[in-house]
């Protein structure tokens, strides 16, 4: 099921959710993948360029729990050995500085292509809006930060030897997932079925959320991160539970939604 608009108007202009949307976008057009061919395989060149730029901007799990970067990084050149092979030059120690812990807010903006990242805007877009609304602007950003946070720490924790990038939103979306579901079970989502030809039909939020919370789990079960792919099952699942904790807990100290004087609606029957 592809979620693409809710049923579910807000009282405030989703200001941050906007500001999320945009900044996501701006760092990807900024970064070598936007330039990455759609088809076909990229040149060495690229290659080198993309691994560089994720070897200063991206978290790393084994950075991230010892909070210490690799003394070793890719500078963008390719190499090419008398056989024939090609790839790219690395630099020891690297030419900056690099703090693990920063890092995992630096890769909540970026991602692996240009699928990776319109997928990741389309969840923000349809939800972000009114979990912002709910929790308030600067409410909204803290839990959204802290939500991606601890999707890059908890999948970090499983996979403490791995230097294998993690980059993109889905940790943080994940945890807006679990928000709205907690704050907005029986809200309507209008779903695409993919599997039926894209036939646009009208569900509830708890039954969209919830199925794609299942599937994500399910992927789990046989490894947090996939190989194929390279998606990070395990951070959105970390993420969709932490956000749904984190609201459960905050749920009703938001401002209140002011009653309607029933005398001055736009059916109220005259006295």
């Amino acid at each position: 099921m592809l979620p693409v608009h809710d049923v579910n108007p807000t009282r405030r202009t989703p200001w941050v959710t906007r500001a999320l949307l945009v900044a996501n976008i701006v760092a990807f057009l900024l970064s070598p993948l936007a330039f990455a061919p759609l088809l076909g395989e990229p040149r060495p060149a690229a290659v080198c360029a993309q691994v560089a730029f994720f070897d200063q901007f991206a978290a790393e799990p084994a950075e991230v729990i010892r909070n210490d970067p690799d003394d070793e990084a890719a500078t963008g050149a390719v190499a090419r050995a008398p056989d024939g092979r090609v790839g790219c030059v690395t630099q020891s120690p690297p030419p900056y500085e690099k703090r693990p812990f920063l890092s995992v807010l630096t890769a909540m903006f970026l991602h692996g292509g240009w699928a990776h990242l319109l997928g990741n805007m389309l969840f923000l877009l349809v939800f972000g809006n009114n979990v912002e609304d709910r929790l308030g602007r600067l409410r909204f950003l803290a839990f959204y930060l802290a939500c991606g946070y601890a999707a890059t720490y908890g999948f970090s924790l499983f996979f403490a030897g791995s230097s294998s990038p993690l980059v993109g939103a889905s940790g943080a979306i994940a945890g807006v997932l679990g928000a709205y579901l907690v704050l907005f079970p029986r809200a309507r989502v209008w779903s695409l079925l993919t599997f039926l030809f894209f036939l646009p039909v009208r569900l509830p939020a708890w039954l969209v959320l919830g199925s794609w919370f299942v599937l994500q789990y399910l992927y789990t079960r046989g490894a947090g991160l996939s190989e194929a792919t390279g998606t990070a099952y395990l951070a959105h699942v970390v993420g969709f539970v932490v956000g749904a904790l984190l609201v459960w807990r905050m749920r009703g100290t938001g401002r209140p939604r002011p009653v309607p004087d029933p005398r001055w609606g736009p059916y109220a029957a005259p006295r």
